[in-house]
């Protein structure tokens, strides 16, 4: 895969390569994630049943809306988001993560186009898309204001995108970096890079000047004693969320 422009971190590239077999482990290297992944669906779902007037009671809420997954992995997302009725592409730029999640989705009995490419590389192709949802991928690459610009682009006026990211101060430190990957041994241990973590602030600002309006902002706040996430309108300390809608 090539791309003329391309905010590509090899070595962060070659970090989930090597992790992509552990994807639907529960239990291994993503179990972060996985404790994760209800809080985020919860905010997901709820924006974009907000913005699109959507009933999530229905069976099939999403129905018409096409939703990019950009950084999809194993499909963490992508799979719930075809459950729902949503027409999903799921991107990735670590080669070895497509099979893994294409071969899931085929034994779920769900249909997502997955593709190894870069945001980049769509939207020099025109692709178009309702919802762009950016989770945990903007702390990963080299030039995070041209790849937001680039997601920006693949939105339709109107369009809607989740960003989710890791703020940078020195309680993220301590609990991203020494707890889960040195103490909990949650995940190797050099995963994250404690530099490239974005304060909301920064992000905010990096959003409007791709010419998105952020809408949301919410903080995700682990429980240590029933080990459960959930959202927070005021600790965005460690783990965040955005929304940012594409002017009409």
């Amino acid at each position: 895969m090539q791309s003329a422009q391309s905010t590509i971190d090899a070595g962060e590239i070659e970090k989930f390569q090597a992790m992509a077999a552990e994807w639907w482990d529960p239990d291994g290297m993503f179990k972060p994630l996985h404790m994760l992944n209800p809080c985020r669906l919860d905010y997901i779902t709820r924006q974009i049943a907000a913005e699109f007037d959507r009933d999530l009671k229905a069976e099939r809420p999403f129905e018409g809306l096409r939703l990019l997954d950009i950084g999809c992995g194993g499909g963490l997302l992508s799979e719930p988001m075809a459950r729902l009725g949503a027409e999903v592409v799921g991107a990735d730029a670590a080669e070895r993560n497509i099979p893994v999640a294409r071969i899931h989705a085929e034994q779920e009995g769900l249909d997502i186009d997955y593709r190894f490419t870069t945001a980049e590389d769509l939207a020099a192709a025109g692709e178009a898309f309702d919802v762009v949802l950016n989770m945990e991928v903007v702390e990963h690459v080299s030039d995070p204001q041209a790849y937001l610009d680039a997601c920006q682009a693949l939105l339709k006026p109107g369009g809607l995108m989740i960003c989710s990211t890791l703020n940078r101060n020195p309680k993220s430190y301590v609990m991203a970096i020494i707890g889960a990957e040195y103490v909990m041994r949650w995940l190797p241990k050099g995963t994250h890079e404690w530099s490239k973590f974005i304060t909301p602030e920064e992000l905010f600002d990096l959003i409007s000047k791709a010419g998105l309006d952020p809408v949301d902002r919410k903080g995700f706040q682990f429980n240590p004693v029933t080990w459960s996430w959930r959202l927070s309108d005021r600790d965005l300390s460690v783990n965040y969320v955005t929304a940012s809608v594409k002017p009409g």
